[in-house]
């Protein structure tokens, strides 16, 4: 590979020099702080922020990579896929017509696959770390959960029109939670529980295979109550795909639990179920949101998605093979050529229609044989492997990234840092610890 070459180059010049400077010397632990930090933050800063603190932490992983000996690079396939992807989101940028915006959006990309690079190269020296960075998770679940529930209790008003109340009676119109993640939006809010309340369950696994039965208790209840949290966000998308999300920890249950806890393990799964169930019986503004998603054109806001939908595929099969060029601004220039209403569009509320409008049918490919072939390892380490931990953070990843994929069915803040961070760090923990055939 001609890139391990040159930095082998590299490496050998400032190989000198590695050992006397301060900064050098403790580059892990300055990649693990900023990694941290923007985890953190991820709770209330803005976009710009986090994408600083990312660009921090790629700045401390190149100088790693650049001065420790014998680094070089190795990809699999699902990286080399992504490699592909990158390559035609650059082809699509280079001929967009809005070139300006979609170098904006171009960046944002090389932002996030940066990132991944980054705790990919921390993570494999430090696996341990794995379960400080599930404790950060826990925290950012935990805490907002709790300003949800504040909210909810002080019957906090909408920002914007988040419920289309035209056709409900005042008991059926839902006080939805957001949150402080920006911009406030309780749809945010919701797809950020979803992919965070894995890591809890998770968690707690951990601390059952550990024997601690007790802290295993109440992991569980934290898990519960984040999950009531996230049901009163009133994301339609959260809804439909937690319970399918659900099933990756069921089925590996089903297959790799140990006997003496499958009793247990499968009275909690189906008080789980039994308190979705509960959730949605008993709450009537719950049930009118549920139920709503039935409704089609009756609900403006189904309604609206199908407009954005039909203008997108348009957007497509005019721009099939190359896309209109990356980025939100980009797309919503473009929209307005071809929307159905008055109304404008930040993105396709589909993840995977997005992707192929931005960047063409060859970019979307690409994307899903990334996906493919990363689950694929996942699953396969998980089904073969001996070590509990291993399964335990393995599951809770691939649980997290299905829920993301998921609710990415329906609506596109999949590409919003919160969720990207997010997302990009499990694909890094997937990557530590499944097992995949590397390529020089």
């Amino acid at each position: 590979m001609i890139i391990n070459t040159l930095l082998n180059r590299i490496q050998n010049v400032l190989a000198p020099f590695t050992g006397k400077s301060f900064i050098l010397q403790f580059l892990d632990k300055f990649i693990f702080i900023s990694i941290c930090a923007l985890l953190l933050m991820s709770l209330f800063s803005s976009s710009d922020t986090l994408g600083g603190l990312a660009l921090i932490t790629v700045f401390f992983t190149l100088i790693k990579i650049c001065v420790t000996k014998g680094f070089k690079f190795e990809y699999t396939k699902f990286e080399l896929c992504l490699i592909v992807y990158l390559a035609f989101i650059i082809i699509s940028t280079a001929g967009a017509s809005l070139f300006l915006l979609s170098i904006k959006g171009i960046m944002k990309t090389f932002v996030y696959l940066s990132f991944y690079l980054s705790c990919s190269v921390y993570l494999k020296e430090h696996k341990k770390d794995i379960y400080k960075i599930f404790g950060i998770f826990v925290f950012c679940v935990c805490y907002e959960s709790v300003v949800g529930l504040l909210q909810n209790s002080s019957h906090a008003a909408a920002l914007a029109g988040w419920q289309d109340a035209a056709h409900l009676n005042p008991e059926e119109v839902m006080t939805r939670v957001y949150g402080t993640l920006k911009p406030l939006n309780p749809n945010l809010f919701g797809g950020y529980m979803l992919s965070l309340i894995p890591v809890v369950y998770g968690v707690s696994a951990l601390l059952l295979a550990k024997g601690s039965r007790v802290r295993f208790l109440i992991g569980i209840l934290l898990s519960l109550f984040s999950t009531v949290v996230m049901i009163m966000s009133g994301c339609r998308g959260v809804f439909a795909a937690y319970p399918f999300m659900m099933l990756v920890p069921a089925g590996v249950l089903f297959v790799r639990c140990p006997e003496k806890y499958k009793s247990l393990l499968y009275k909690l799964y189906a008080g789980i179920c039994a308190l979705g169930v509960f959730c949605i019986m008993f709450s009537t503004s719950i049930k009118a949101r549920i139920f709503s998603i039935f409704a089609m054109r009756a609900d403006s806001s189904t309604s609206f998605r199908f407009n954005v939908y039909q203008s997108s595929l348009e957007m497509f099969k005019d721009n099939p093979f190359l896309g209109i060029g990356v980025g939100n601004q980009n797309f919503r220039e473009t929209y307005g050529l071809y929307m159905k209403t008055g109304y404008d569009a930040l993105s396709a509320y589909n993840i995977y229609l997005e992707t192929a409008v931005e960047s063409g049918i060859f970019a979307l490919i690409a994307f899903l044989a990334f996906l493919w072939y990363m689950i694929k390892g996942a699953v396969k380490t998980i089904l073969k492997s001996k070590n509990i931990n291993k399964i335990i953070i393995l599951t809770t990843a691939l649980a997290s990234i299905t829920g993301i994929l998921l609710h990415g069915v329906v609506d596109t803040i999949f590409f919003r840092p919160q969720l990207q961070f997010v997302f990009w760090t499990m694909v890094a923990i997937i990557r530590t610890l499944a097992e995949f055939e590397t390529l020089e």
